[in-house]
Order: structure tokens, then C-alpha cells, then sequence
């Protein structure tokens, strides 16, 4: 079985969020950047898999050469090999479509993804991806399982669970209970210097359009100072909370 698995380059989510000063860009000076956490389930997933079952497992990340470094980890974690589309990811439809010309070449039985990206958070490429291969599609999957040429997987809907069986070729987008917690694997040693000796192959993009573009981008603005209003001032307190907060 072949896995290709997708992952993103994020912020995070510790580091202080700047925008360039004429608010046309993200400013990445300073940034520590990590797989993206959604991502880590169904890498984590996918090494399980190769273990149970002798998959070969490979990362494919769409970025520039500063993602090289999580990439370097995600080998580390286990899997066999990466390839890095040398581009810089600029909306989902040109990622999706360097990630399934990847997966159309590479021949993959199932390709993992998570459901979205902890910074834009727009959940689309794992559904454009399915759609550009003609795969059946599982979305915000909390439980894979594997058996032969199927796979089983445990879907959250609103108010419980959905359990669907779909056949191999597809994709699947992950989240948080794709594995527990506790089974994410953080790199030991041995894992990090075999990293250095895995195949990392760079391959030029395959020139997708880009179809969105940022126009610009402003903060969130800064809470409000907290106002202290004693106890026996109620009067003061429902002023506030309907002149200020505007609750009641």
C-alpha cells in the first residue's frame, strides 16, 4: 500500500501574528513553524498503517525551501520519503492541484490530509484534491481503518457519528481523534538522524492557476482595559453592560 500524505507549513500557535507595514502580507520574521497540528493525526496515522501493514508513506508538502525543516520532521516521524513542490502555496486550488498532479503520477492507494489549516483555516484543498483524482472523499474523519482494498472511516456529524466504507483509491481528511492524542509521535533521536538520510524530492511546480489573491490583511483589535466595578455598585454594572458591552 502506498499513503501519501499532505502537510502544511503553520505558524505556531505561540507566535505573535504581524502583518508587513502596508498590510499586504504576512510577516514571517521571528515565526517558529510546525506541521500543521490536523496534518500530525493523519501522518501519525499513516505511520501506524506502514507498521500494521507495510505501507510506504510519503509527505508531500507545496512550499518553498523554508518549509524544508517540518518537512525534515515529518521524516523523522516515520515516514518513508518526501516530495516538496517548489512554490509557495497561495490559495487552495493551486495546492490542491499540485498535490493531486503528485498523487495522479505517484499511482497512491490513500492519500491523508487534515481537515484544514490552522492558519487560513479554509478547508478546502482535501475535498479539490478527491475532486481532481475522481476519488471518493471522507471529511472531518476521526477513526481509519484499513482492510484490503476498503477503508472503513468514523466521520463526525452534527449530534454523533458517521461510520462510511468507500474503496481504495481516496482521500481522506482527518482531525484530532484520527489518532489519540497521546499516539502523536514526537521524534526521538534515532528518528531525527535517520531524517537526514531520507529522499527530500523537489520538483518544480506544475504551473496551477492561482485563482485567489489576498488583498490585505488587519489585526484583531485589542481588548478592551477591564473595568472593576465593586459589589454594591450594580447600578454602574447594568450601565456598563448595556452601554459598553451592549449585552443586555
Amino acid at each position: 500500500m502506498k499513503i501519501l500524505v499532505c502537510i502544511s507549513s503553520v505558524p505556531d500557535t505561540t507566535s505573535k501574528i504581524n502583518f508587513t507595514a502596508d498590510k499586504s502580507a504576512f510577516d514571517k520574521n521571528g515565526i517558529q513553524w510546525v506541521i500543521n497540528p490536523l496534518d500530525e493525526f493523519s501522518l501519525t496515522k499513516a505511520v501506524k498503517l506502514q507498521e500494521s501493514q507495510g505501507a510506504t508513506v510519503t509527505v508531500a508538502n507545496v512550499g518553498d525551501a523554508a518549509t524544508e525543516p517540518v518537512i525534515r520532521k515529518a521524516l523523522a516521524i516515520g515516514a518513508t520519503d518526501a516530495i516538496r513542490v517548489n512554490t509557495e502555496a497561495k490559495d487552495s486550488f493551486s495546492v490542491a492541484t499540485e498535490i493531486a498532479n503528485i498523487a495522479r503520477n505517484g499511482g497512491y492507494d490513500l492519500i491523508l490530509c487534515g481537515k484544514e489549516s490552522i492558519d487560513y483555516n479554509g478547508g478546502a484543498v482535501p475535498g479539490m484534491v478527491a475532486q481532481l483524482l475522481n476519488q471518493p472523499f471522507v471529511n472531518a474523519c476521526v477513526g481509519l481503518e484499513v482492510n484490503g482494498t476498503e477503508v472503513t472511516a468514523v466521520r463526525e456529524i452534527e449530534g454523533g457519528k458517521e461510520t462510511i466504507s468507500v474503496k481504495l483509491p481516496a482521500v481522506i481528511a482527518g482531525q484530532k481523534g484520527m489518532v489519540d492524542e497521546k499516539d502523536l509521535i514526537i521524534p526521538n533521536m534515532r528518528g531525527i538522524m535517520s531524517a537526514r538520510t531520507k529522499p527530500l524530492h523537489i520538483q518544480e511546480p506544475a504551473g496551477s492557476e492561482v485563482k485567489v489573491h489576498g488583498v490585505s490583511y488587519d489585526s484583531v483589535p485589542a481588548r478592551a482595559a477591564v473595568k472593576m466595578v465593586t459589589p454594591d455598585n450594580l447600578d454602574e454594572l447594568v450601565r456598563l453592560l448595556h452601554e459598553e458591552a451592549k449585552v443586555i
